[in-house]
């Protein structure tokens, strides 16, 4: 390891450590501004240094950071009545959580200078993906139909406020929303194609249509956001950089639509204060709502930790084993667990919310450690990739990660299943059937 290296660690991890303390104590002191700030500045830094070192905005550990570290800043700011003062263990995990990412993430580095391989020109390639996009979309919509037409309505035209979590039908719902894989998809093929015909235009048009149609559908500003967050990602890893003026114009345009939906979710500006419980009531509702978002999330963290009274030792993160296969139907009592939160409206969750409730405080620093050594090992395999679909597994942990304090992505179902299928187009773009013959 060389010497410069070394130093870098220090100063990351080092300033992180020192930081992370000093917001504990003023936490304790009741100084809940400071104790937000400090760590919202800490996480600002390292993203900084981190984009700076690496030249990409998506770095993984950068996008960690910011979303962890700062996500934990906004939570200790304690703007709603729901918040409480956490306890020693909840600061025990989410300080082990950071460090053992790091560790993973620092695991086996060799600080070199990577050569990056750039995506090549090639037919074959943006053939099959156009065929990808193309079973994904008539997937979708026949899925979507089916579904349409077993629960007898669709969210967008039903006036209740929850609509969406009853329109699933068991197994059919993974096909429905695969869609919102197209657009980053899109940015591949358009990327390794030699030339799009105009009918091919037409058809990516459509595709793309769907992609946001049913998310819209469906009233699913998550689902809406991901596709096209997804999407972004995958243009600046493919492209290594994206013009603000673009990102701009990205955002306005998603703003609007997620407007609409809140609209026709019936989440009134009254309606969405009586949850949020803010302190200062006057809370302009576009700051209430993100807030809300982010930190209640480690309050529901909290909450497991102060109330769980048992551990389920792999139970709950084996979720997506047993709705995959069909088996919580058949052992209902392995998903009887009870579900933690400080209202039970506000049902997001961190990351490592099934870590600690199957195996406590080992549970969310291993769990930890995996997920930082999984970053870098696809981090490598991307940059010496010529398969277009590696970018896809890529723009997904972007994703998980610069999310990881929203859900349990790990121990979600619908997470594995678009691993499963981006595994699976891999090989089918990636397949050379000349290499087959000749071996």
């Amino acid at each position: 390891m060389r010497e410069r290296s070394r130093n870098n660690i220090i100063l990351e991890y080092g300033t992180y450590m020192l930081t992370f303390f000093a917001s504990y104590i003023a936490s304790l002191a009741g100084f809940y501004y400071l104790s937000g700030a400090i760590l919202i500045g800490e996480a600002l830094f390292l993203y900084a240094h981190w984009v700076r070192e690496t030249g990409g905005l998506v770095e993984l550990r950068a996008l960690f950071t910011l979303a962890w570290v700062g996500g934990q800043g906004i939570a200790c700011l304690q703007l709603s009545k729901l918040q409480t003062d956490w306890s020693y263990i909840t600061w025990l995990c989410f300080f082990l959580i950071y460090a053992g990412f790091g560790i993973g993430y620092e695991w086996g580095q060799r600080y070199g200078k990577i050569e990056e391989k750039e995506l090549e020109k090639n037919e074959k390639q943006a053939k099959r993906l156009f065929q990808c996009m193309i079973g994904l979309a008539v997937a979708s919509v026949v899925c979507f139909a089916f579904e349409a037409l077993k629960v007898g309505f669709i969210p967008l035209f039903s006036s209740e406020p929850h609509a969406y979590s009853y329109f699933h039908v068991s197994g059919v719902h993974y096909f429905t929303i695969s869609c919102i894989l197209i657009p980053a998809i899109t940015i591949l093929y358009v990327k390794v194609s030699n030339g799009i015909s105009i009918i091919n235009k037409l058809i990516l048009a459509v595709t793309n249509i769907i992609a946001i149609a049913i998310p819209f559908l469906c009233v699913s500003r998550f689902q809406l956001l991901f596709a096209v967050g997804f999407a972004v990602v995958t243009y600046i890893i493919v492209n290594k950089k994206i013009r603000l003026r673009t990102m701009a114009i990205l955002i306005v345009a998603v703003i609007p639509i997620y407007v609409i939906l809140t609209v026709f979710r019936h989440h009134d500006v009254t309606y969405l204060n009586s949850i949020f419980e803010m302190k200062y009531e006057k809370m302009p509702i576009f700051v209430t709502q993100p807030y809300m978002y982010v930190a209640n999330n480690f309050e529901n963290f909290n909450c497991m930790v102060v109330q769980l009274t048992e551990h389920t030792w792999g139970i709950r993160m084996l979720f997506p084993v047993f709705a995959l296969t069909g088996l919580k139907f058949i052992f209902p009592q392995l998903t009887s667990s009870a579900v933690y939160l400080t209202k039970p409206e506000l049902t997001t969750l961190t990351m490592f919310y099934d870590a600690y409730y199957d195996f406590g405080i080992v549970g969310v620093f291993c769990v930890a450690l995996i997920i930082g050594i999984a970053a870098k090992v696809l981090t490598r395999v991307v940059k010496n990739s010529k398969n277009p679909v590696a970018y896809l597994f890529y723009g997904q942990l972007a994703i998980y990660l610069g999310l990881a304090f929203f859900t349990t992505w790990f121990s979600n179902p619908t997470t594995w299943f678009w691993l499963i299928l981006t595994g699976m187009m891999y090989w089918f773009v990636g397949y050379d059937e000349s290499k087959k013959r000749n071996e």
